[in-house]
């Protein structure tokens, strides 16, 4: 990955020479909003881009917001194209995760053009905060981990051995709360940059991070008046920050960040148990699955009074969705009304 930032890094140069304008993307998917004139800034993934179409209001439409994941594809396979890399070089804000699967950024950074880029790593901005990637009992290879740590939950930094390092749970966003904070700093950053229009960003970061409280409110409120307090996935497990909001407990076939897509017999035959045991009636997938981990968990309880439900990371919500009226609000009570079914 580094030969490949180092090459685009010296491409950049070249194409700069031939081209007075941006370039439009052939990589990542990149989706563009307003003209070249105004503020210009880059995020990765989609809530990154609704929260500064909330914050900015009407400016929005004159500046030129890069969403790099606009396609859907998956941030974890991501690879930044050339063109991807110098609307980074030349933009005013950049906003991004800031876990492995940002690795790309820190060479992306080094010869950027504006020197003076509001450069936004929402892991950083969580600091203590951020949680480890774990294995939890029953997740796939969770035995062979077990026998490596001699413990039944833990951080992945620590189960491939590398000691302080830790992978950290990249889905951030997931967490209400998480997203007030990083509001705040967006609109700080873009109060900084823009101070024209200071006044307008934090009026309107103020009835947003209003209505983001309002929202945590009605979570919190639901979830106590349940009567269930855990959730089964049949699928990866993103929502990490979410549960633990509300104190929640899970079981799931991967970790958030996992590349696998089928599950062993030891982890399907685990996590029917649980089904049974617990007398859970829904089994969670998550936006993309093809429910079939889901199934086949279903299939090993012999329960047929279970259903699948699919709870939305947002990792695959597109440009598209977004111009067809999908917020990072929208989907995020829609998760509410999943998770009130599910704990029913």
């Amino acid at each position: 990955m580094k030969k490949f930032i180092v090459f685009i890094l010296s491409a950049i140069f070249f194409v700069g020479i031939f081209s007075g304008c941006s370039l439009s993307n052939d990589g990542g998917g990149v989706g563009e909003q307003g003209e070249t004139d105004g503020l210009k800034i880059v995020v990765t993934v989609f809530p990154e881009y609704d929260w500064l179409r909330e914050i900015m209001g009407e400016v929005f439409s004159s500046s030129k917001v890069t969403f790099l994941l606009s396609n859907g594809v998956d941030m974890h396979s991501y690879q930044p194209s050339a063109n991807d890399i110098i609307e980074i070089s030349t933009c005013d804000i950049f906003v991004y995760v800031g876990g492995e699967s940002d690795s790309w950024v820190e060479d992306a950074l080094k010869n950027a053009e504006n020197k003076d880029i509001k450069i936004i790593n929402l892991i950083e901005i969580l600091g203590d905060a951020a949680k480890e990637e774990e294995i939890t009992e029953g997740m796939q290879a969770e035995e062979e981990l077990e026998e490596e740590n001699g413990n039944s939950s833990h951080s992945l930094g620590e189960a491939n051995g590398e000691g302080d390092t830790a992978s950290y749970d990249e889905h951030v966003w997931l967490s209400l709360k998480n997203a007030v904070i990083f509001c705040e700093r967006i609109s700080e950053a873009l109060q900084e940059v823009d101070p024209q229009n200071a006044g307008t960003y934090r009026e309107n970061t103020e009835r947003y991070v209003e209505k983001l409280i309002e929202l945590d409110s009605e979570f919190s409120s639901s979830i106590d008046n349940s009567s269930k307090k855990t959730l089964l996935f049949g699928d990866r497990f993103p929502f990490r920050y979410l549960i633990d909001d509300y104190s929640l407990s899970y079981y799931a076939a991967f970790p958030g960040c996992s590349a696998e897509s089928e599950a062993s017999f030891e982890t399907i035959s685990f996590l029917a148990a649980r089904l049974n045991d617990l007398d859970i009636t829904t089994v969670l997938t998550v936006d993309g699955s093809d429910g079939g981990i889901a199934e086949a968990i279903i299939s090993a309880s012999g329960k047929s009074d279970v259903q699948i439900l699919s709870l939305n990371s947002m990792q695959s919500t597109t440009l598209d969705d977004a111009q067809s009226g999908e917020t990072y609000l929208s989907i995020m009570k829609e998760n509410l009304d999943v998770l009130k079914i599910a704990l029913s």
